[in-house]
């Protein structure tokens, strides 16, 4: 997963899913990390976890907190405070071992 730390601009938050091939979400205030599997997304409402297959980038709006993500989305989560670190540290510590 890449580290990312691109900083937004926050807004009401918003989650739009389009036949599981694409997600419209607002109030977007950093993207922490990202692949093609994963997306780590810090929201007004707090830590996004989105996960899914062929997942990349359509539109990122860093004026107005929007992204849009496309590809197969099969699930996102809200994470209790500071659990998304721990996995993405959990995640590491695993592929080195």
């Amino acid at each position: 997963m890449e580290q990312a730390n691109i900083e937004l601009i926050p807004s009401n938050h918003e989650v739009k899913i389009i036949d599981r091939r694409e997600i419209h979400l607002t109030g977007v205030k950093k993207i922490t990390s990202f692949d093609h599997e994963e997306f780590l997304l810090e929201t007004t409402m707090g830590v996004l976890l989105l996960k899914g297959s062929g997942l990349e980038i359509l539109k990122l709006d860093t004026h107005d907190g929007n992204v849009r993500i496309k590809g197969k989305i099969n699930s996102y989560q809200y994470l209790e405070n500071g659990k998304g670190k721990k996995q993405e540290e959990s995640f590491f510590a695993k592929l080195f071992k």
